[in-house]
């Protein structure tokens, strides 16, 4: 049994169908605050999966989970705030969260036995790139609460690992695109944020706004690293099957070593779309590199692991699920 917090968002709702595609049993803890309920009911089309809604701030909650289950063999961890405007402006939110409910998590994990997890992390504990493509070693001073929120845990993680001996890996995501290969499942943000999605969502009564367009790269628009969310996924059983394998704790890049500046997105959006997108071009917004992209060549030899869909297909299938099975 794999316990699967954040399981009804976006990324970890991708792995769920993953892990449940390969008969795996799953339980997603998850608060519905950001997930959706719907995500759930389709994801229980497939495979044996149970639900239990609650909030890794509340420790009775997911100390309840362990106590119930005493099948769990491994966690992973999705549950998280992600938007770094709004860490900016509201670092207690993020701290509290992402910080404390994760102690709550491991915590909890220590006092019945678990001592196997998989981390959502994230490329924004890198801060502003001294180099590129980033690859592990690369020094990380996040420039946000997000980030730092994020790299308080991995630091965490160590601690509790050279402690307690509970072994981690931390995946850390660049760009993450596309949606379920058959539109079961896709990206669903309220309000949505990233980029594909919002260049689709784009009409004549609301064009596109592209935030910079002076950048010292080849167009003049931010070069980012888009990885496929059903890649991301596998990296994921990947990262399962090596703790289960007795691996030592660990962390990775997830991204494609390829970028894409956000003109070449917005040209495959409206290639995808058969229609021009109506665009607005907009200052800079700050805090913005020019460019990030991953050195996946860690995630490549010791998780055997391989990004295998390129951007169009992200693009084709963002666009299936948002149009044809979301209406």
């Amino acid at each position: 049994m794999i316990l699967v917090t954040g399981g009804a968002g976006y990324i970890g709702s991708h792995l769920v169908m993953a892990l449940l595609e390969k008969g795996q049993n799953v339980i997603v803890f998850d608060s519905l605050e950001l997930g959706h309920i719907e995500t759930i009911e389709t994801l229980q089309k497939y495979g044996n999966l149970k639900f239990i809604k609650g909030n890794l701030r509340n420790l009775d909650e997911i100390r309840g989970v362990f106590m119930s289950n005493k099948d769990i063999e491994a966690v992973v961890h999705f549950a998280a705030y992600s938007q770094v405007a709004e860490s900016v402006k509201n670092p207690q939110k993020y701290y509290y969260n992402n910080v404390y409910g994760t102690l709550n998590l491991l915590n909890a994990m220590l006092e019945f036995g678990v001592k196997k997890i998989v981390f959502s992390s994230t490329a924004a504990t890198y801060g502003e790139p001294e180099y590129t493509p980033i690859d592990e070693k690369h020094p990380q001073n996040p420039i946000n609460p997000y980030g730092n929120s994020k790299l308080m845990v991995e630091k965490i993680m160590d601690d509790y690992d050279r402690a307690y001996g509970l072994k981690s890996v931390r995946l850390r995501y660049f760009n993450v695109a596309g949606a379920d290969s058959k539109a079961r499942i896709g990206e669903w943000h309220e309000p949505e944020t990233h980029l594909i999605p919002n260049v689709l969502k784009a009409t004549p009564d609301k064009s596109f706004k592209m935030f910079g367009d002076d950048y010292n790269t080849p167009d003049g628009t931010c070069i980012r690293d888009y990885i496929n969310v059903e890649d991301l996924a596998q990296a994921h059983v990947l990262a399962l099957e090596y703790l289960k394998n007795g691996g030592e704790t660990n962390f990775f890049n997830l991204g494609t070593k390829n970028g894409n500046s956000v003109k070449e997105v917005f040209s495959v959006c409206e290639d995808v779309k058969g229609c021009e997108i109506p665009l607005e071009i907009c200052p800079r917004r700050e805090g913005d590199p020019a460019i990030l992209v991953a050195d996946n060549t860690k995630a490549k030899k010791t998780l055997d692991w391989e990004p295998k869909n390129d951007l169009r297909y992200s693009v084709e299938t963002a666009y299936h699920y948002e149009f044809k099975n979301k209406g």
